[in-house]
């Protein structure tokens, strides 16, 4: 069979892969890369760097490129046949993984080499390689007795099953549940946009009349935002918190217990205390006792202001309708038109400003004044879908830089959120620069028959956030593709996306793209300040969900799981320091909290916190100097964007700002210092 996967290819050629292609591409791309290893370990000469570390760098690259196509199409465009195969592949590339970590022969070499460190003229990117390849052996078993390694081989097998079974079961309740509404009554509120993507949405499920309202961000926030039907917003809220905890075929707390507890006896099997000392060990942070002193530390700043906001939410709430008992439904509504009585702003003013295009526009503008990239649309890439916009990204000299994908809108296959994923890493070899492919997926609001797509603000602000990634992984510039782009501490990762957002709340950067879909007109300085004025409106009610959120990815990973039963009762324990709202029974988090079940985010929530400290502290920077100062960007470009993992990352942000970051940058900017 002619496998477009097993021909050495640049660009992905999606368009010739079909599913078959998939299973039979990864078992040969397995065999090689093991054909690979087997050279390394065979080779009769004494082990170095170059014969032994760089030659498993560079192996397995087909089976790389394979797994990116396959896992990226599993997000952005899966269907039943392709979750199939992720069912039956994921456990294989688990053990093949375990193969080469548990191989002890590759091992000893990589020992050799490493115990020589010392004396070996090796650059610091080199070093930090062969620091990074000895631990992947050390910390993944590969000093285990042959019992625990066979043990060790067993529970990643079924973890990897476990966690694409717990994403399935998200993405199958969100593609199920649909409020189908037959009277125009029970929109009263709606913005028309929002009314006529509702319409849009029940012509394409097949219904006669009527709107459909999905569990689909773009349909589900301007519904819990703007519906006056309190009920509707109820059964909305509760259909959408209660993903995976119904008790049926869907159901994820079996998922959830499983994931933790072999995760705990992984972290227990290889020496560490619990899954967060395992993993806390090669982030910023560090161990889990200083993600709990800095998440309470900034919880102590939070929580007075958090109290003080929802004490006027309530009382705002009750005069207006007389609501005697705010609930997690009430929240966005009442917020909404707080927010309008205060600033006399509203998502619906500021659309029309935030056409999907323009924004794309401004993003590329952006990046161009700080690190001289032009962006040039092009059709002769292939996609996997048609909605798919491709780029090809140029440096001022003209240079080659990267292939750009972005893929904007919902659809049925696609899991929710907003991601950014490389089809390839980049890498120096033979004097060869080889640049990478990054992709942008969001799940923005669509455009309807009357209406192009035009963004809510926070849609921008989750533009500019991927972008951020997206150059992160464009810019990179390294000779190893396991030091490049994104593969960075988890809790620096999103320094370049979070300093990103920033850029939107600047008059300078918005009158680059911020134009009246309709009349041209530039966003009027009054809305910008408005914006701005409105930034940390509610930022203490913000802060304690973030921390909410990290507070229970450590109650999951940083004690011993095995007496936990009830998944709903653990996670209520967690949530007590951080509750506004009442809890609500039917619904649990936990069991759809993608982040740390499916992602890479056990253990590592509190980073987006933690990474906020470092963007506040950054673009203080920006400020002093001039948001487009170009000396600071080319700093925040060679110290940051284009270093990926190639040193610790406080060092590389010490010389890209002069001094650590300070959490005071962040308290200031939330306006949380008073407290």
């Amino acid at each position: 069979m002619h496998n477009p996967l097993l021909i050495p290819f640049d660009e992905a050629p999606f368009s010739q892969i079909k599913n078959e292609h998939f299973k039979p591409a990864f078992l040969q791309a397995m065999e090689d890369a093991r054909a690979e290893i087997d050279a390394i370990t065979s080779n009769s000469e004494k082990p170095t760097f170059e014969n032994t570390i760089v030659a498993l760098e560079f192996s397995g690259q087909q089976l790389d490129r394979i797994s990116s196509v396959f896992f990226n199409l599993n997000s952005a465009e899966t269907n039943e046949e392709i979750q199939k195969i992720a069912q039956e592949v994921s456990p294989l590339l688990s053990e093949f993984g375990n193969d080469i970590t548990l191989n002890e022969d590759l091992f000893q070499r990589i020992k050799s080499v490493y115990e020589q460190k010392d004396s070996l003229p090796l650059s610091v990117e080199q070093q930090t390689l062969l620091e990074k390849r000895y631990k992947s052996f050390s910390r993944n078993g590969a000093n285990l007795s042959k019992e625990k390694k066979k043990r060790l081989r067993e529970i990643d097998a079924e973890l990897s099953k476990l966690t694409l079974k717990f994403g399935e079961n998200i993405l199958a309740e969100t593609n199920k549940y649909q409020m189908h509404l037959t009277n125009e009554a029970d929109l009263d509120g709606l913005p028309d946009g929002a009314k006529e993507a509702a319409a849009q949405m029940a012509k394409s499920k097949g219904k006669d009349s009527g709107w459909v309202v999905t569990l689909d961000y773009p349909s589900y926030i301007p519904f819990m935002k703007y519906a006056n039907n309190r009920e509707l917003r109820r059964e909305l809220s509760l259909a959408f918190g209660s993903k995976g905890f119904h008790e049926d075929e869907l159901d994820n707390q079996e998922n959830v217990l499983k994931i933790a507890n072999l995760r705990h006896q992984r972290a227990n099997l290889l020496g560490y205390a619990t899954h967060a000392h395992f993993v806390l060990e090669e982030r910023m942070a560090e161990t889990p006792k200083k993600v709990h002193s800095f998440l309470n530390e900034i919880l102590e700043k939070a929580k007075p202001a958090a109290e003080r906001e929802f004490k006027q939410l309530e009382e705002f709430a009750k005069e207006l309708d007389g609501i005697e008992q705010l609930q997690k439904w009430d929240g966005s509504y009442y917020s909404e038109k707080l927010k309008q009585k205060l600033f006399r702003l509203d998502d619906e003013q500021l659309k029309p400003y935030f056409k999907l295009e323009h924004v794309i526009d401004g993003v590329f503008l952006v990046a161009e004044k700080l690190f001289g990239l032009r962006f040039k649309e092009v059709s002769d890439i292939d996609t996997y879908h048609a909605e798919v916009k491709t780029y090809r990204v140029y440096d001022q000299d003209k240079n080659f830089v990267a292939v750009f994908y972005a893929d904007f809108h919902p659809r049925a296959g696609k899991r929710g959120g907003a991601w950014m994923t490389s089809f390839k890493s980049q890498w120096k070899k033979d004097g060869k620069n080889i640049r990478p492919h990054i992709s942008n997926v969001c799940n923005f609001t669509p455009s309807t028959e009357t209406k192009p797509s035009l963004l809510t603000f926070n849609e921008v602000t989750t533009l500019f956030h991927e972008f951020g990634h997206g150059l992160h992984g464009m810019l990179a510039n390294t000779t190893y593709p396991s030091l490049s782009g994104t593969s960075v501490y988890w809790d620096f990762v999103e320094l370049p996306s979070q300093v990103m957002e920033n850029w939107c709340y600047e008059k300078e950067a918005l009158e680059l793209f911020a134009k009246h879909y309709e009349t041209g007109e530039v966003i009027p300085m009054e809305l910008i300040d408005k914006i701005k004025a409105s930034a940390t409106f509610q930022e203490g009610m913000q802060t304690m969900r973030q921390l909410s959120f990290g507070l229970l990815d450590m109650a999951w990973h940083g004690a011993d799981p095995s007496d936990i039963t009830d998944v709903k009762a653990h996670e209520k324990k967690a949530f007590e320091g951080t509750n506004l709202y009442p809890d609500t029974p039917e619904t649990c988090m936990s069991t759809s909290f993608a982040h740390i079940f499916q992602g890479g985010y056990s253990s590592g929530y509190y980073s987006y916190k933690w990474a906020e400290v470092l963007d506040a502290d950054a673009f203080a920077y920006f400020k002093e100097n001039g948001i487009f100062n170009k000396e600071v960007a080319t700093k925040f470009k060679e110290h940051v964007l284009s270093k990926g993992g190639t040193e610790k990352p406080m060092v590389l942000y010490k010389r890209f700002r002069g001094s650590e970051p300070k959490v005071e940058a962040l308290l200031e900017r939330a306006g949380l210092l008073q407290d």
